[in-house]
């Protein structure tokens, strides 16, 4: 293998686990917040191609925050809450699923429903 495809085979792996990581968060507190930012941050100039994944890994972190906080008054309020809180859940373990699928296939995935702040 050259250089290029070793660059590639790199870039597709570190891709899908920062993808993955964001998991990681429903087996120990906060990891899920920490670990896919220290990966984008620490492989975004070894592997150029990581960048974008990164930035929608954070869109869909910082997404899921502002969902969490208004899930959790309306679930008090009209009970609607708790259901979007599960519905987001869920998305929670799926998105990042098929985002790393798709990452190590090579494509950009933009999780639905995400917020870009960072563009």
């Amino acid at each position: 293998m050259n250089t290029e495809e070793t660059l590639e085979k790199q870039t597709r792996q570190w891709t899908l686990f920062l993808h993955l990581s964001l998991l990681a968060g429903f087996v120990i507190p906060l990891a899920g917040l920490v670990a896919p930012i220290v990966i984008w941050q620490v492989k975004k100039k070894e592997l150029p191609g990581i960048n974008t994944h990164g930035k929608i890994v954070v869109n869909w972190i910082i997404s899921s925050i502002i969902y969490a906080v208004v899930c959790v008054p309306l679930a008090f309020v009209f009970c609607i809450g708790i259901p979007l809180l599960i519905a987001l859940g869920v998305l929670g373990i799926v998105f990042p699923i098929i985002g790393g699928i798709k990452a190590n296939n090579g494509q950009v995935w933009p999780y639905p429903l995400s917020i870009r702040f960072l563009k």
